[in-house]
């Protein structure tokens, strides 16, 4: 069948069917090689109602093109854990509108708990790059870590939360702003030169000892939930603590990639945290 009568059938429209060729997600049975005319076969209608099925619940393209290619029992499960992902989002975002809310009527509301720790003087081996997506986020993150790991010798790593890496955002992470974001392993300080000079690609730079406020959330958290917890450890710090942010940037903790921690119900997840000034209102 021609491509008008295949998009009636298949609830998609020609502009769609025509993109979703171009990415190899739902090429034409048959093109015609002078006219550049699509024909389609009956047997792909199947296909492209699942992919319009899966467009209206808000599936990307690429996870779409992922789900295809897979039996129906693993494509059935993939579904679904796009759907908790989506619901669990979902959620983080009602809560930071009620959080938003409140804060907008007056109301002193800090959705999350606020902790503070001390964080000694650190080494650091550090990667910057821009990114838009959170995805480009974590590859930033595994690039470090792959360079790390090709090394002759293991990187020793220093214990406890101090240890652990963590993400440095210098601005947001959107389709409106590109960081940039800074990936950082601690390393111990007696051998940061000795590190550095075996890996080149990255900056070595230290960082000094402060207190951080910072609020534990799960490993998987929404970007709607983030937000509120950085908004939660904004508010405790300058509202009910007088506290002021030091002139170091918000940070992301990775709590899944340091060693041990002592408290059970924090092994793995992230934190949020925000280097605080002293009292005294030094940085």
């Amino acid at each position: 069948m021609g491509i008008g009568e295949f998009a009636r059938l298949s609830r998609l429209s020609a502009k769609a069917l025509r993109l979703y060729d171009e990415l190899g997600l739902l090429p034409p049975a048959r093109v015609d090689p002078d006219s550049g005319y699509r024909w389609y076969a009956a047997g792909q209608l199947d296909n492209a109602r699942l992919v319009a099925s899966l467009r209206q619940i808000g599936v990307p393209l690429a996870q779409i093109q992922l789900i295809l290619g897979l039996e129906p029992e693993a494509a059935a499960q993939q579904v679904g854990a796009y759907w908790s992902g989506a619901e669990a989002d979902h959620a983080g975002r009602r809560d930071l509108a009620g959080y938003l809310v409140d804060r907008l009527a007056g109301k002193r509301n800090v959705m999350y708990e606020v902790k503070v720790r001390d964080i000694p003087a650190r080494s650091l081996l550090c990667l910057l790059r821009h990114a838009s997506t959170e995805q480009e986020v974590w590859d930033l993150g595994k690039e470090v870590i792959g360079m790390l790991k090709a090394q002759p010798v293991p990187v020793p790593r220093i214990e406890g939360v101090a240890g652990a890496a963590f993400l440095v955002y210098y601005g947001e992470v959107n389709q409106d702003s590109d960081g940039p974001v800074e990936f950082c392993w601690p390393v111990p300080q007696d051998l940061a030169g000795q590190l550095a000079a075996s890996l080149p690609g990255l900056t070595l730079r230290t960082e000094p000892a402060h207190q951080e406020a910072y609020v534990h959330l799960a490993q998987d958290a929404t970007a709607a939930q983030w937000q509120a917890a950085g908004d939660s450890a904004l508010a405790w710090a300058a509202a009910e603590q007088q506290r002021q942010p030091s002139d170091l940037p918000l940070r992301v903790t990775l709590l899944t990639t340091t060693a041990p921690v002592t408290d059970a119900s924090r092994r793995g997840g992230s934190d949020f945290a925000l280097p605080l000034r002293d009292r005294a209102g030094a940085a």
